[in-house]
């Protein structure tokens, strides 16, 4: 059975730092693309990040979170990783990991998600 399992969340101020990770068990997870998801109370979800597989060589970001998030993956922990820094308000949402349909190819869709971590940025 495919989970994916988020934690790291939490209440932080403007400008502060927070790494999420989202734990992944069930299949193999070296062979899968792998997306951070966000979304915001009351709006609709949002594409932050993408990794490729073998190791996470290629990574994605969405325009506003460019040099404040990072993503990487840790093969041997199963393990997806997303860096976030200098956060703002406005980064404050339920963050989710899901998988890509494709094994070692792009599929770009979203076939198994985690049940989330919430962010929550105010001063």
């Amino acid at each position: 059975e495919v989970q994916l399992v988020e934690s790291g969340g939490g209440l932080l101020q403007p400008g502060g730092s927070l790494r999420l990770s989202c734990a992944a068990s069930g299949f193999t997870f070296d062979d899968y693309a792998m997306y951070w998801v966000r979304q915001a109370p009351g709006k609709g979800l949002e594409w932050v990040s993408a990794t490729s597989w073998n190791g996470g060589i290629s990574t994605y970001y969405a325009e506003s979170m460019k040099g404040r998030f990072t993503v990487s993956r840790d093969k041997a922990k199963n393990t997806l990783y997303l860096q976030m820094n200098s956060l703002k308000s406005e980064d404050t949402a339920v963050y989710y990991c899901a998988r890509d349909p494709g094994s070692r190819t792009w599929d770009y869709g979203l076939d198994y998600w985690g049940k989330g971590t919430l962010v929550t940025v105010s001063s």
